[in-house]
């Protein structure tokens, strides 16, 4: 059963577009510091949502061409593990650093936390990207 990738598409080019806007050190330059964090904080949010999106579409892939059983209730390690065993992945450790960080923008506001996350998100950036192509590679 093929998926509807359209969520996770949108999402990974909205990553890809904040992320590529609060890099460009011209535009930020002449900005606020308000104005700064806002579009910081709008990048974490990206990543929340795509690497939400990401691990969903993993599990739903999995069900759907490995068994529904055998991803019924595996820990977030071990559907990773799953994932790069069918080379939708290719890091498992890397995305359980991405799942940390998600879990980290659920805690109360801290500027280094928020930071380490930002910096996190860039890394995440092309592996959702990676992973989206993989999808779209084998959604059949």
């Amino acid at each position: 059963m093929a998926l509807e990738l359209s969520s996770l598409q949108k999402a990974v080019s909205a990553l890809a577009g904040v992320l590529a806007k609060s890099d460009d050190r011209e535009f930020m330059s002449h900005l606020d510091e308000v104005t700064r964090n806002a579009i910081k904080s709008g990048a974490i949010q990206h990543f929340e949502f795509t690497y939400e999106l990401c691990w969903k579409f993993i599990k739903r892939w999995l069900e759907a061409h490995v068994s529904a059983t055998a991803i019924d209730g595996v820990t977030r390690r071990e559907l990773f593990r799953l994932a790069a065993e069918s080379r939708l992945i290719d890091n498992v450790e890397q995305w359980m650093r991405y799942h940390e960080a998600r879990n980290l923008t659920s805690l109360t506001y801290q500027p280094e936390i928020a930071e380490r996350v930002y910096n996190t998100a860039h890394d995440f950036a092309p592996d959702a990207a990676r992973l989206l192509a993989a999808l779209e590679a084998r959604n059949d």
